[in-house]
């Protein structure tokens, strides 16, 4: 039989039904996926460019790459990035939960981190440097993917947070980046190397890691997610033979276009010239530092880093208190309203800011004060619980310390011009006389009345603003900021000092007096699940502050006689030395079954406390070197010291290990301002942070 051509209509048309029949689906079935949530608190590294024209940010955990912060250091937009292994015949291993980790910073004057992964079935190493581009809005990931026993599949897994939010997300793979996005944030992730096969989908419906578990390769592929909680997946391309060297590139922007382009950029340039330039930037801020001794010098440089690194760079000055979420891996991270510890707390901007003194960076500590004053203060004299870099408050409460630390660090720095004055120190200084001395909360935050911490820095408040204001030519105000506050110390030990406590027949400081009558007995609810107590029986160390700010010396016998009080009812000795609870009875810290903290929990040691007890015994005349060695220890392997520290040889979970970090914030601002702060009292030999104005003041007083 003759053939006859077909019409080219139909050639056409059967090559388009051709093409659709073996084309990749578009949409991924299976939305929302499973509940959002972060990755767990404990960090073994962060980083971000010391310049700030970059303004990403990253954090590292669990031997991966984990929060990725854009365009400002309180939104998360990246919840995990890791490898998958497979061998396309049942071997199936995560980098994060499959290997063992270890990490070390590249160089102790830089911010940047090595990560070596080591397969436990022993079939590959994976060795990643992490840091970011100084001229883009990218994270550079450099790997070595070195199998070792047999052919391997090697897959980039991405699992997107975007604009704070893990819900919402919307996931593309149709060019040649992994494209995630919500709102006006858009994230691309892109490598050095060709992609293969790829996908995106609902975590838990349709990611693709079910069908790489199964059978080591992607079966459904779909090049779109859409609202709900995605991940991405590409098959990456290794050399024919030997290990692989390639780099991932983490773009982010405003559109697609410009997260893909970013990524490009950072692509198109040679690695070492990105990692050198990077280096560069810290290095060169390190060298400003003043010196501390060389046993110390590695984590001091390490402490000054993660202080800079903390600082936004849109909102110069706002430091946040952690680029973690704390136990994050139990939040939900589903509508972006989470802050975790992104957040600014006047009191802990105020630790960081001394401490940015004591080191030389005064720079930065101004900074610190010109955004607790133009950006926090509110139009009544006061500082919001704590806030978004905005400003805006995130919780409602109010804090008397922190109304009141702004005014002495203003002292310390000389800002007692007419318009700080008049503007700042004075509605501060008259807010805290018009409702103190008890604070709704106090420096733990979930308590209300008469608290030694909080009104020793009420009085150090109010000793600095007489003092600016005589400067000002108020007579009348500093008068009264004097009287109030020697009025206010007159009563301190009537009331924070019981004489008829548990702990001791001798009188002693309790935390706080809800009506300041602490021999009366009152139950106090602890509002973080530590349960009702007569406050009689509740003890912390806050009156040490006492000493720090130079209100009360260190021999006072008040004091001496607290001490031991508070050692036999919170003090633990770990296998890296002695350790604090914030007070007995604190609910704050992992569960028993060592389950993170939700709303009940039992409070763990806090490394920032050793160093307090450090300052108080270099103020007494003793060796603060011990204490200076246990916060050093308290560290990781990142040199990241942590909020909390395991308190028990008793662990219930493989990461907790007596005397190390917890699930809770790592690293801490507020705990590696403690370390440098002791660091340098030790080299200098006298407690460098206490106010020279408020000691002098008080002990003329005496």
């Amino acid at each position: 039989m003759k053939r006859t051509a077909l019409p080219s209509v139909i050639i056409a048309l059967c090559s388009y039904l051709l093409i659709v029949a073996h084309a990749q689906p578009t949409n991924a079935p299976g939305a929302p996926g499973d509940k959002a949530t972060w990755t767990n608190g404990n960090k073994q590294g962060i980083g971000t460019s010391a310049t700030p024209a970059s303004r990403v940010w990253f954090s590292l955990g669990d031997g991966v790459l984990t929060e990725a912060y854009y365009p400002m250091v309180d939104r998360a937009n990246l919840r995990l990035l890791e490898f998958i292994v497979t061998d396309g015949r049942g071997f199936f291993e995560r980098e994060s939960t499959d290997t063992d980790h270890r990490v070390e910073p590249i160089a102790r004057d830089v911010l940047a981190f090595r990560q070596t992964n080591t397969s436990r079935s022993g079939r590959y190493q994976i060795v990643r440097e992490t840091f970011t581009d100084p001229d883009h809005q990218t994270i550079v990931v450099r790997v070595r993917f070195e199998p070792r026993q047999g052919p391997l599949n090697l897959y980039l897994y991405v699992d997107p947070a975007v604009d704070n939010s893990g819900l919402h997300d919307t996931a593309d793979v149709s060019t040649e980046a992994l494209v995630a996005s919500q709102g006006n944030v858009f994230m691309a992730v892109g490598s050095s190397v060709l992609f293969g096969e790829k996908t995106c989908g609902f975590v838990g419906a349709s990611d693709g890691v079910s069908d790489l578990r199964a059978t080591g390769r992607l079966g459904g592929r779909f090049s779109r997610a859409s609202d709900g909680n995605v991940a991405e997946v590409a098959e990456v391309k290794q050399a024919p033979n030997g290990p692989t060297d390639f780099t991932v590139a983490i773009g982010f922007g405003s559109s697609a276009d410009g997260a893909i382009d970013e990524v490009r950029q950072t692509l198109a340039r040679a690695p070492d010239t990105i990692q050198q330039a990077y280096a560069k930037g810290w290095r060169d801020y390190v060298a400003t530092l003043e010196p501390v001794d060389a046993a110390y010098a590695d984590e001091y440089a390490m402490s000054a880093m993660v202080l800079r690194a903390h600082e936004d760079k849109t909102f110069r000055g706002a430091i946040i208190a952690s680029l973690t979420i704390p136990w994050g891996d139990d939040a939900d991270a589903g509508e972006g309203t989470v802050g975790g510890y992104h957040l600014v707390w006047a009191r802990d901007l105020y630790e960081v800011a001394t401490a940015f003194i004591a080191m030389g960076d005064r720079a930065a500590a101004e900074r610190a004060l010109d955004y607790l004053f133009r950006v926090q203060q509110k139009p009544d004299g006061s500082f919001p619980q704590n806030s978004w870099l905005d400003g805006r408050p995130y919780w409602g409460s109010l804090q008397l310390d922190e109304v009141s630390y702004p005014i002495v660090l203003a002292q310390q720095l000389g800002r007692t011009d007419a318009a700080t004055w008049r503007d700042h120190i004075r509605p501060a200084a008259e807010f805290v006389v018009a409702h103190g001395p008890a604070t709704p909360q106090e420096r733990w935050e979930e308590e209300g009345g008469y608290s030694p911490s909080t009104i020793a820095a009420e009085l150090a408040g109010l000793v600095c603003a007489a003092a600016i204001a005589e400067q000002n030519h108020d007579a009348d105000a500093a008068a009264r900021y004097r009287k109030t506050a020697d009025a206010w110390l007159q009563q301190l030990e009537g009331w924070t000092v019981t004489r008829t406590g548990p702990h001791s027949p001798q009188p002693y400081f309790i935390r706080i007096a809800q009506h300041g009558r602490p021999d009366a007995g009152e139950p106090i609810d602890i509002n973080n699940g530590g349960g009702v107590h007569d406050e009689r029986a509740v003890v912390d160390a806050g009156f040490l502050e006492l000493v720090r700010l130079g209100i009360r010396p260190p021999a006072y016998p008040l004091i001496v006689r607290s001490l031991p009080v508070v050692d036999r009812a919170i003090k633990i000795e770990t296998p890296n030395g002695p350790g604090w609870y914030r007070y007995n009875f604190d609910g704050y810290g992992e569960k028993a079954d060592g389950r993170g903290w939700i709303e009940t929990g039992i409070g763990r040691l806090w490394p920032l406390l050793t160093g307090e007890r450090g300052e108080y015994e270099l103020a007494r005349g003793g060796d603060a070197r011990p204490y200076l060695d246990t916060m050093q220890k308290f560290a990781n392997e990142g040199r990241m010291i942590p909020e909390q520290v395991w308190d028990r040889a008793e662990s219930p979970k493989p990461h907790l290990r007596f005397g190390e970090g917890t699930g809770s914030a790592t690293p801490l601002a507020w705990s590696h301002a403690q370390f440098i702060r002791l660091a340098l009292a030790v080299k200098k030999g006298r407690v460098v942070v206490t106010p020279e104005l408020v000691r002098a003041y008080f002990q003329r007083s005496r």
